[in-house]
């Protein structure tokens, strides 16, 4: 679970990094217009959303950080898409995780765990 040489999996670093992207409703509004426009510029994602521009570029840095989107910026305009691959490859790994953690299993109940609320049988 954890690595010797360090405290967590390198894999579950860039996985919490990738899903803590994820977690704003303003990205998910940003990647779903990029995977429906290909490429937008800063300009055009900012009139997709009621939100400042300065503050729709601080989204767009925290994908592109995260490696769910790339980015260039051409003069004055900052061009952004998705990058598939990314995007392909956190799907299939979360899909791996949620298999690993039971995914389709049905829960198990607390009774049924060693040391659970149960006294335990002498």
């Amino acid at each position: 679970m954890f690595e010797q040489d360090g405290i967590f999996d390198q894999d579950d670093v860039r996985r919490a990094e990738r899903l803590r992207a994820l977690a704003h409703p303003t990205r998910l509004a940003i990647l779903r217009a990029l995977a429906r426009h290909g490429t937008c510029l800063c300009g055009q994602i900012v009139e997709l959303t009621p939100l400042a521009q300065s503050t729709v570029s601080q989204h767009l840095k925290v994908l592109k950080d995260a490696g769910l989107v790339h980015g260039r910026i051409d003069g004055p305009r900052s061009c952004y898409g998705l990058d598939a691959d990314a995007i392909a490859e956190l799907a299939a790994d979360l899909a791996g995780l949620f298999a690993t953690l039971g995914g389709g299993q049905p829960p198990h109940s607390a009774a049924s765990c060693a040391g659970g609320d149960q006294p335990a049988a002498s």
